[in-house]
């Protein structure tokens, strides 16, 4: 009985790995190192199983078993090296390391499991801006649910009726995406939870308000951490198209989301309207204008008197060379 544990001691120093477990993420990768004696141009394999005798072998140095996520290098000297890629659910379990003998294998066990990334806190993103105003017409409005990190995640909304449980809170539907709609709106404060095998969050609040009735539509406004804060009574104003119901004086002149231009001169309006051009590029395009106009109108004027000053020299010197061409009369 001794000579058999002494036995099992030696092969054990034979062959020794820098790690007995391994614990890792779903889909990362991890890295085994063993050093061992001797046995340098034996046969090393990479095997899984309960028992070192039945376990079955997934990848050896011979190239007699292959895989393609797994991969062992026998760097001699230097020592034995396993790689596996892409962990999945699946790969936890008993592993083995060992080196072919002729009576008996040397060979130590590796334990590895297989964990999920924790998730990470989501976010809420609507798929259109709200900026639009699509809510103030009635119109429905999708936000989704956004988680960055994590694996098997699962998404649920909620809302909130609990302010001291959120266990208790209302559970409104299993998916990523929430559309909120006239038929099914309330005065309500949203949020959605992410949630894995390892662990779980939960987003930040979304509110709804409902607005009083504008016609026939529902109007409501969502508020929502890290998107801008619009009015409802304003972006109604802006896309309305029909007359006002209030009286006003004829020589009141309303203002419209377009630049306009109102040039009165007596009893002639002249109204321009600027569609889509901001003023100040009008303004800088006429004013350009203006100023080459100037320029071309000093231009001439400098050229003209330039001409006038010239033929008058001319003048002169056709002048001067006359009287002296002129011959003396004799005293």
């Amino acid at each position: 009985m001794k000579t058999l544990v002494l036995l099992l001691l030696h092969a054990s120093l034979q062959l020794q790995c820098d790690k007995k477990q391994i614990t890792a993420p779903l889909g990362s990768d991890f890295l085994l190192s063993c050093s061992y004696e001797n046995q340098l141009l034996s046969n090393k394999y990479w095997c899984r199983g309960e028992s070192s005798r039945t376990c079955e072998v997934l990848v050896d140095s011979e190239g007699k078993t292959r895989s393609t996520r797994v991969h062992i290098v026998d760097a001699r000297r230097r020592g034995l090296f396993v790689r596996v890629l892409d962990l999945q659910k699946g790969d936890s379990g008993v592993y083995w390391v060992g080196i072919d003998r002729p009576y008996a294998d040397v060979m130590t066990s590796v334990r590895v499991v297989v964990t999920e990334v924790p998730v990470s806190k989501p976010s809420l993103q609507p798929l259109f801006s709200l900026m639009e105003g699509s809510t103030c017409r009635g119109g429905p409005v999708t936000v989704r649910c956004v988680c960055s990190r994590g694996t098997a995640v699962r998404y649920s909304w909620f809302r909130h009726t609990h302010p001291e449980d959120e266990d208790e809170d209302e559970e409104l539907q299993n998916s990523a995406d929430l559309q909120l709609t006239c038929d099914s709106l309330q005065d309500a404060e949203l949020y959605c939870s992410v949630r894995n095998e390892v662990s779980s969050e939960r987003s930040e609040s979304l509110r709804v308000n409902i607005l009083p009735p504008a016609d026939s539509h529902c109007r409501y406004v969502v508020h929502l951490q890290g998107q801008p804060v619009y009015d409802c009574a304003v972006s109604t104003t802006a896309q309305t198209t029909s007359p006002p119901t209030s009286c006003h004086t004829t020589g009141e002149i309303q203002p419209d989301t377009t630049n306009q231009l109102i040039i009165a001169t007596g009893t002639h309006l002249l109204l321009r309207v600027f569609t889509g051009v901001p003023l100040w590029y009008t303004m800088l395009r006429w004013g350009s204008f203006a100023s080459l106009v100037m320029f071309i109108c000093v231009f001439i004027t400098c050229a003209k008197v330039k001409d006038k000053h010239a033929k008058r020299k001319r003048r002169r010197r056709e002048r001067r060379v006359g009287i002296r061409g002129r011959p003396q009369s004799a005293g």
